[in-house]
């Protein structure tokens, strides 16, 4: 059990560097350090009450994030209600709401679940869920 817990708060301060990296790539425009995507990565999209996702590939979703990340450049990224989850010892699943928020105001707002994998001796995202909530 200690291990688990061990492994849990390495995973805590991997992703708290991770969300820092976010709001990095936000003022600088540089997204490399929050490339941290599996090789077979997707992300599911739903927008505004679609009944169906959007699904992105790894690379559309790179191309999406620096799109992205031009668009909103100068503002920052925050993260709330956090919750993070060891499903075991190498996968892990984060739940929380993402804010866009420049000059105090709230650009975009999206609940976010990633779930992790430890791959070669680092954590990866493998696949991500995003719902606009407004």
């Amino acid at each position: 059990m200690l291990e688990l817990q061990n492994r849990l708060n390495e995973f805590k301060e991997m992703h708290d560097e991770f969300l820092c990296d976010w709001n990095y790539a936000m003022s600088s425009g540089d997204t490399s350090s929050v490339d941290r995507m599996s090789d077979d990565y997707y992300v599911s999209f739903f927008n505004d009450g679609s009944k169906k996702p959007i699904f992105f590939t790894r690379q559309e979703a790179i191309e999406g994030m620096e799109q992205s990340v031009r668009h909103f450049y100068g503002a920052n990224k925050r993260f709330e209600n956090r919750i993070i989850r060891l499903r075991d010892y190498e996968n892990a699943v984060v739940f929380y709401e993402q804010l866009i928020v420049k000059d105090e105001n709230v650009l975009a707002r999206l609940f976010t679940i990633e779930n992790w994998k430890f791959i070669n001796e680092k954590w990866m995202v493998i696949r991500e869920t995003e719902e606009s909530i407004n």
